[in-house]
């Protein structure tokens, strides 16, 4: 079983690949300014390089971003501890520049790694596990939007789910996506008449368990004001580990 050291050590290692910059950028205090690449190892959320990529582990940040912007990036950041950046005030100064380029900010993720070991959650609840190829029914389903995704993809595919289930209906549904071939990440829904009963925490759990039982590193991701996810990840052996956030186009107004 991995100990948290080795933990902290892959997810730095991950990011460091992703932003173009060493892992131990991310312990510094100063801000790191790169040039964004598209490394063939990256969770592959997008097929072009980030216009801007930022990330922070609680200390300093790295930006990974287009080349025009380093001088302004560099000004912006200077006598900033790296984590303050991603406050909204300084989100705000961000995005008018980010906007002189047709970009703007995207969301901002806030990711959660495993403690070591496993969670030993035990359940009374009728669960039914689901391999890749046992997902692709599910698919399209709007009752799931976080546990699996819209359709598969081959580059991060779903590789693992577990379903709550109530007689034959469904109370809710966990899932894996091999963002890489060790990262695995998770993501849970609950159908309305089953939530506050404990079901998203049984499956998080559950599946976090066995992800590392598969030899895979578990990880989670929610936004800031989602405090019915943030409880699930604290109460299933998850820890805010780090911030990342990226601009995308900006959207025409109508």
């Amino acid at each position: 079983m991995l100990t948290r050291e080795e933990i902290d050590g892959k997810l730095k290692a991950q990011l460091a690949l992703e932003l173009n910059c060493a892992p131990a950028d991310f312990s510094g205090e100063e801000t790191v300014v790169t040039a964004p690449i598209l490394p063939e190892k990256r969770r592959k959320f997008s097929d072009k390089p980030f216009f801007l990529q930022m990330a922070t582990f609680g200390a300093g940040a790295v930006i990974s971003a287009d080349e025009r912007l380093h001088p302004w990036l560099r000004a912006w950041a200077k006598g900033k501890r790296g984590f303050w950046l991603f406050e909204q005030h300084n989100y705000y100064e961000l995005e008018r520049e980010l906007r002189k380029y047709g970009r703007q900010m995207a969301l901002t993720h806030h990711m959660f790694a495993p403690k070591p070991g496993l969670t030993g959650k035990r359940t009374d609840l009728r669960v039914r596990w689901l391999e890749r190829e046992e997902i692709a029914p599910f698919y399209g389903r709007e009752e799931f939007p976080n546990a699996i995704c819209a359709r598969f993809l081959p580059e991060r595919p779903d590789v693992l789910a577990v379903l709550a289930l109530d007689g034959e209906r469904i109370m809710g549904m966990a899932g894996c996506s091999a963002d890489t071939p060790e990262l695995w990440q998770i993501g849970v829904d609950v159908l309305p008449a089953y939530r506050g009963r404990g079901v998203g925490k049984t499956l998080v759990a559950l599946l976090r368990d066995e992800a590392f039982r598969r030899g895979a590193l578990p990880y989670y991701g929610t936004s800031l004001s989602n405090i019915a996810s943030w409880r699930v990840a604290l109460a299933c052996g998850f820890l805010p580990a780090w911030v990342e956030a990226e601009a995308r186009e900006t959207k025409a107004e109508t």
